[in-house]
């Protein structure tokens, strides 16, 4: 195996946050203005992994498990209290000029396209600043135009495009100057689900096409299923699962739901039998679904067993969406 592209092994980081008190009283409030008391948060603690080039990562936690501290780290904005970060060879946050043409960076929230000029005014700044000579920055613009269809976009000031449009532009401006890596934290929030299609196809052809690492942060489960091989899980500062998305989901797909429309009962006892095999049962009009759970049955015996006791105008098999996988999870904890 090569090299990896990125080494992260035993990174710390804390932040000082003022005290939670109770005040009571004008004199009490005004103290604590003038005389906070602050304590230690681990943001962080003792972090490690490894990423390959042309990795699709999923980086996935809960609200202040430390994923954007990560990504800081990781793109050279924060440095580190202890513990080794090398992207790329680089030291990210003490060689951040040399590092940081060779990365690009996708916030959902916040844009790096000029606001009044006309989407190709940035991507022109965005040429100059990473002194792309004329050949590779037409190739690379007409490749982002067919993919993307960005073409009738670029003579648009960037303030009367809709949301999509912008986002679309965004992710073309960050990756104009061919990145090896990206990091992209909720890139399609806030988007339709065409808008979404769109974005993920492009981020796909790139990953394939350019060999480019991609680090994805996000809480939309979708992004992560169609996108992602390998997903990181990180919980209050640890990686929790660092492994195979399909076995996540094979290891935490305990439940399914059997939704039928029986018809014609054959064999009543046999019918009554497989029913109390069940978890739950919720009957709405004449459908049913059934609740069961893998650790106590074998589902392919199960269903064949149904088929010979009952007919049916409607069988199908459902599973938990990755979102109630992960929520899961965070509840009751990883045993994988």
């Amino acid at each position: 195996m090569s090299e990896p592209i990125i080494q992260v092994e035993n990174l710390k980081k804390s932040f000082k946050v003022p005290k939670k008190k109770e005040s009571k009283g004008f004199f009490s409030k005004a103290r604590n203005i003038f005389y906070r008391e602050w304590e230690e948060i681990d943001v962080l603690r003792d972090l490690s992994f490894e990423i390959q080039e042309g990795d699709f990562i999923g980086y996935i936690g809960a609200n202040g498990a430390g994923k954007s501290t990560t990504i800081k780290l990781l793109t050279g904005i924060l440095a580190a209290e202890s513990g080794k970060v090398q992207c790329l060879g680089f030291d990210p946050y003490q060689q951040r000029y040399d590092y940081s043409y060779h990365i690009g960076v996708v916030f959902g929230q916040k844009s790096i396209l000029e606001y009044e000029v006309p989407v190709q005014a940035s991507f022109d700044l965005y040429r100059k600043i990473y002194e792309m000579d004329d050949t590779s920055y037409k190739k690379r613009l007409g490749f982002y135009q067919d993919i993307l269809g960005i073409e009738d976009l670029l003579h648009i000031p960037v303030r009367k495009l809709s949301f999509g449009q912008r986002m679309r532009c965004e992710v073309a401006a960050s990756l104009l100057h061919q990145p090896k890596i990206v990091f992209l934290d909720e890139p399609t929030i806030g988007l339709d689900a065409s808008a979404k299609k769109e974005i993920r196809e492009f981020l796909k052809t790139v990953n394939e096409v350019d060999k480019t690492t991609i680090i994805l942060t996000t809480h939309d489960m979708k992004d992560i299923e169609q996108l992602c091989k390998r997903v990181m899980m990180i919980d209050r500062g640890s990686i929790i699962y660092d492994g195979d998305l399909e076995q996540l989901k094979r290891n935490y797909l305990k439940e399914k739901t059997l939704r039928i429309s029986p018809q014609e009962i054959l064999h009543p006892e046999k019918y009554k039998e497989l029913r109390d095999k069940t978890e739950s049962i919720l009957v709405t009009g004449d459908i049913e679904h059934w609740q069961l759970s893998t650790d106590k049955i074998q589902l392919g015996n199960f269903i064949r067993e149904l088929l010979e006791c009952v007919t049916f105008s409607d069988l199908n098999v459902t599973e938990p969406e990755l979102e109630d996988i992960v929520r899961h999870i965070y509840e009751v904890g990883l045993n994988v």
